[in-house]
C-alpha cells in the first residue's frame, strides 16, 4: 500500500474526527493540528512496518449552513 486516505471532519460535541478509507481505523483529537499526530499514532498501531503506507493523505470536510 502506497497512501492511505483519511476524511476529517468537525465533531458535533467539539474537536475533530478522522476516519480512513478503506480501513478500520478511526481517531480523534481536541484540534485540528493535533489531528495529523493522531492519525500518524492510528497508522502505526493498524499496520505492520512491511505494510506501512508511505504516505498519509488527510481530505477535509468543512460544512457550512447558510440562511436562504
Amino acid at each position: 500500500m502506497n497512501e492511505i486516505i483519511f476524511v476529517i471532519e468537525d465533531a458535533p460535541e467539539g474537536g475533530v474526527t478522522a476516519r480512513a478509507l478503506g480501513q478500520s481505523i478511526f481517531t480523534e483529537a481536541d484540534s485540528a493540528a493535533e489531528i495529523k499526530e493522531k492519525v500518524r499514532e492510528a497508522v502505526r498501531c493498524h499496520f505492520d512496518e512491511a505494510e506501512m503506507p508511505k504516505v498519509i493523505r488527510l481530505h477535509h470536510l468543512k460544512e457550512e449552513v447558510i440562511a436562504a
